[in-house]
Parts: structure tokens; sequence; C-alpha cells
């Protein structure tokens, strides 16, 4: 069976230049980042409220993560770590690990704050420091696992997930994907990109994403030891007080899925 049917990284294949890339990247972009969010970050993390995606969907609708009190939680690629935060409020036992070591500035920052601490770790989705079933649940909202190589992302929260543990994230669709030009940063209506070549691409704001056809996710899943329990593809409600760019990508996400949310079970391994 071929790696790729497996879903195994070759042993002579390096971590690749978009780890540097995505760092040195979210570094320079963080402070950007961090003050145009700072409504919605911080009203998550104060008040617990947390909402998945641009669409800003409520956890408390969709029930993602579900009853997280006493559960060990990893937020992969946690940024400013609001989910972090709302989910020790909830009762948690949160992580939080980031490649960033500027966004871990603004989660420790938030964490004087709220007075609200827990463990931060500078570090790769792709080659996580932690010991084999570590967690009960690994999850990002648009977090690493859009920006790490799946191949190696996906084997490493399994690793470190616990038998019965829950693995959940959200990510661009693979069909808005395919929709958007080449070194452009908004979906189209007209098929652009090689469905079949998704894996790693540089965005117009020279991040590095990821991202694998359906077929593809499916099957690593299944190498390791992952059982999937759902895949949201989420709908935005209309809003009509939208304007300029924003009612365009609601209007585009009205009629087909520009985000996805996996939930994932792990069952062996």
């Amino acid at each position: 069976m071929s790696d790729q049917a497996t879903g195994a990284v070759p042993a002579n294949e390096g971590v690749g230049v978009h780890v540097r890339t995505n760092r040195e990247r979210w570094n320079e972009i963080s402070d950007d980042y961090q003050r145009f969010n700072a409504p919605r970050i911080r009203g998550q993390a104060f008040t617990g409220a947390i909402a998945w995606g641009l669409w800003e969907l409520p956890e408390s609708e969709l029930n993602i993560l579900g009853d997280v009190a006493g559960l060990d939680v990893l937020e992969m690629g946690c940024g400013g770590s609001q989910w972090s935060t709302a989910l020790a409020r909830r009762g948690a036992n949160p992580v939080g690990i980031d490649l960033s070591e500027r966004q871990l500035l603004h989660s420790r920052r938030l964490q004087r704050e709220t007075g609200l601490t827990f463990p931060l770790v500078q570090g790769s989705a792709e080659s996580v420091p932690f010991a084999d079933r570590s967690f009960h649940i690994v999850f990002a909202d648009h977090g690493a696992f859009s920006f790490a190589d799946p191949r190696r992302a996906i084997p490493e929260s399994a690793r470190i997930l616990r038998p019965g543990g829950l693995l959940a994230f959200s990510h661009i669709s693979p069909l808005y994907e395919i929709t958007v030009e080449p070194g452009g940063d908004r979906a189209g209506r007209r098929l652009v990109r090689d469905y079949f070549g998704l894996r790693m691409f540089t965005d117009a704001d020279g991040l590095v994403s990821a991202n694998l056809p359906y077929g593809e996710w499916i099957g690593l899943f299944r190498s390791c030891g992952l059982t999937v329990e759902d895949l949201i593809e989420t709908r935005p409600k209309a809003d009509p007080n939208l304007t300029g760019r924003q009612r365009s990508d609601n209007s585009w996400a009205r009629r087909w899925p520009s985000e996805c949310i996996w939930r994932l079970r792990k069952t062996s391994g």
C-alpha cells in the first residue's frame, strides 16, 4: 500500500520550510490580528461563550466539544488562547500550543487580565512535545490544522489522544480552496485549482495553508485509528446588515460551504 494511501510520511521527507515560514509570518502579523479581532477574542475569553469559525456559530448550538469539565484539553494553535481561557471557565484543564512566540505573548497577556492561567507551549503541531495518551480532547478553531501538514499533524494528534478521546477542528472547506485563484484571497464561482493537488500552498497573505481532498482526509483519519463522528459544513445566517466584502463572503457561504468542522473519535491505537 502506498504512503499516501496509509497517510504515512516517508522517512526521508523532512519537516517542510512551511513551518519556519508560518512562524515568521505569524510573528509579523500577530499584533494586527489580535487588535482587529479583539472584540471577539475578549468576548469569548471573559464570558466563556465560544463560537466556531468566521461565522461565529455558537458551541452551545453545535455541541462539538460537549461537557469539558475535568478533562485534559489541548488547543492546537491557540493564538491568543481565548478558547482555552473559555474552556478553563467551564472546568477544563487546558494547555495551549502555538508556533508563534508573538501569539503566545498575547496569550500570556490575556491570562494576566483574566486571572486564568494554564500551560502555554511553543511548538509545531507536526511534532508536539507531549507523551502518548496525554489528552481527552485535542481541538482547534482555524488553528494549527489550517497551517500544519495534515500527514504529520493528524498522526501526532492521534498519538497524544487517550482511547475514546475527541479530535475536533475547523478549517477552510476543500471546495472553497479550489475556487480561489492562485495568489488570491477570496473564493470565486469557477474551479481554478487542482482538487487532487491540495496539501500545502501559499496564500495571498504569505502564510502557508494546508488542506486535503475529502477522501484523503478520511483515509488519513482511518490510518491513525480515528473514526469520523461528524463533518459539519457550516452555513452562516443571512445578515442584511453586512456590507462590501463581508456581504459577498456571506452570500457565497450561504450557497456553498466555506468552512467545515471535523469531529473524530480515537477508537484504536
